[in-house]
């Protein structure tokens, strides 16, 4: 049986994901079934912290993708944090570099992102 414990917490930039174990085809329902409940609103940035991640396969990938999209679709941005060294070269080798921002801590990802201007 696959393992994968999650953790969820909010921050003023928004909200955190925090994954440990395997993120494959047995434990990704779980995070899919997560992602409808978060509030995330425009101009926050949900942060996917990694760093307790074993494994990611195909699944966890695609995963990653529906948190992006429901990202973009909230008008918010998204970031990985401390993704594994194994992890890195796979989303390398497909691209994903590309398509996510990445920041060492979840707490670098926090510090980073700049909230939106107000409007009077």
């Amino acid at each position: 049986m696959t393992e994968l414990t999650v953790r969820t917490r909010t921050t003023p930039a928004g909200p955190v994901i925090e994954l440990a174990g395997e993120l494959d085809h047995d434990s990704v329902p779980d995070v899919r079934a997560l992602l409808p409940g978060l509030t995330l609103r425009a101009g926050q940035q949900l942060v996917i912290d990694l760093s307790g991640i074993t494994v990611c396969d195909s699944s966890g990938i695609t995963v990653l993708l529906a948190a992006r999209n429901h990202a973009l679709d909230a008008r918010a941005g998204i970031a990985l944090a401390a993704v594994p060294a194994r992890v890195s070269r796979i989303f390398h080798i497909v691209g994903l570099d590309q398509v996510f921002p990445t920041y060492a801590t979840a707490r670098a990802a926090e510090a980073a992102w700049t909230p939106p201007p107000s409007h009077p």
